[in-house]
């Protein structure tokens, strides 16, 4: 799609996503317009992912509209000129809203909504809005609105813009200038702090508790392994395979936002494997920040299985694995064990299987729903798992019966040879078990 002098893209009707297919009923009235700033690099459907988020958030996309320039305008995001074309735009597809694919500072969402006359909400609020919906969890409701909050503090002035004008006529200066509406905006700014260091306060509690839990799954010494990656790439569907869960799947982004941890057997050995909340591009800051706590899931593990959507388009599959990397650094998770997995694989042709694997030789090519190359992913875990065992011989006792049931739990499969004076045990412990058998040793 080509461009004017102007930087004018001729907006993209969509109607798929017009009539109904995966709008609620509560929000079947609600049509955007969805706009952007692009490059003029982007190939492939234009603001394909804001879509996906509208249409997870139940909201019909009516048409896409967006304009080439290096940057926003850092008053109206678009330019003066295009806003007037945006107005004929909104009037022609019968949008009620205009979505935008990046934040907007509070004064771009005031002018754009004084010169477009609708509603306008940005992607952080509607990726907020998706995550309200999807969070069931006592500590996941108080992170989504602890969010909410901390986004909405910036944007309070706005609200009460109606009531500051009964203080303009005033005296200028001094005693009377005070409006009504500005104090309106302080009370509730007030009432907003003050619920923001009680849901810290709450979250900082969940988070000993939840300390205490992870604890108790250390003392296990399991080894522990954290599914991450682009949302939607099939992460669910994955530890149901591996677990025999049966966490819900659905077709649509965040579906899976509190953590689940179940666990799965390999030669023997049990591991713990955690499903946590799908990345996306341009995740907001302050959601990274709440989520702190669901996304220290994959920090603790001991290796990182990066599920890649391998279906999409060779663009988009670059740039998802781009921002899941960018999110585990920030995260401080750049640097443990990662293990590629291109998932949904049953979906490609022979040709686009062989160019994946030329592409990615470093990758497990697997098909979450149709179980194929689950084997070889699990060989390659426990072969990541495999460096951190040393190979150990020991004499226990009878009388220590229960000790041998321990050394089960972390070396997984033995072998044993029955004695006078005990049970000869060659096992692989993990080094940092090794104390807890060592004076069993054999000399």
């Amino acid at each position: 799609m080509q461009g004017s002098r102007n930087g004018r893209q001729t907006p993209t009707r969509d109607a798929g996503s017009s009539n109904g297919a995966g709008v609620s009923n509560r929000r079947a009235r609600q049509r955007a317009l969805a706009i952007g700033i692009v490059d003029g690099r982007t190939d492939g459907e234009p603001l394909g992912e804001l879509r996906e988020l509208l249409r997870t958030a139940g909201v019909a996309t009516a048409a896409v509209a967006t304009q080439q320039r290096p940057q926003p305008d850092p008053d109206r995001y678009f330019g003066r000129g295009r806003l007037t074309e945006l107005k004929e735009e909104i009037a022609a597809c019968d949008a009620n809203l205009v979505a935008c694919d990046d934040e907007l500072a509070p004064r771009q969402e005031r002018n754009l909504e004084a010169a477009l006359g609708v509603p306008v909400i940005d992607r952080t609020a509607v990726i907020l809005d998706i995550f309200a919906d999807h969070a069931h969890s006592a500590e996941g409701k108080l992170q989504v609105e602890l969010a909410q909050l901390e986004y909405n503090m910036a944007r309070m002035r706005g609200l009460w813009t109606h009531l500051e004008r009964l203080g303009a006529g005033r005296m200028d200066g001094g005693i009377g200038t005070r409006g009504p509406g500005e104090s309106q905006i302080e009370t509730d700014r007030r009432l907003a702090r003050n619920r923001i260091s009680a849901l810290r306060r709450r979250l900082r509690q969940s988070e000993k508790n939840r300390g205490v839990m992870r604890a108790r799954r250390d003392s296990s010494s399991l080894p522990r392994v954290a599914l991450a990656g682009y949302t939607n790439a099939g992460k669910s569907t994955l530890l149901n395979a591996l677990t025999g869960a049966e966490v819900e799947v659905r077709d649509r982004l965040f579906h899976t936002l509190d953590p689940t941890t179940r666990t799965f057997e390999l030669s023997g050995r049990d591991y713990l494997l955690t499903d946590t909340v799908g990345f996306i591009e341009k995740l907001p800051h302050q959601l990274v920040e709440a989520f702190k706590a669901t996304l220290e899931e994959t920090v603790l593990a001991d290796l990182i299985l990066h599920v890649v959507d391998s279906s999409a388009p060779e663009e988009r599959r670059l740039a998802d694995m781009q921002a899941v990397d960018e999110v585990l650094e920030e995260i401080g998770a750049g640097e443990k064990p990662r293990l590629l997995v291109f998932n949904k694989v049953d979906l490609l042709g022979d040709d686009e299987r062989q160019e994946a694997e030329l592409d990615h030789p470093e990758a497990v090519l697997i098909s979450a729903q149709e179980g194929a190359g689950l084997d070889e992913l699990r060989a390659r875990v426990e072969q990541a798992f495999e460096e951190t065992l040393t190979e150990v011989e020991l004499l226990i006792p009878y009388s220590e019966g229960g000790r041998l049931h321990d050394l089960h739990e972390v070396a997984g499969d033995l072998e044993r040879t029955e004695r006078e004076d005990g049970v000869l045990v060659r096992a692989k412990v993990p080094a940092a078990e090794m104390h807890r058998f060592s004076d069993l040793a054999v000399a």
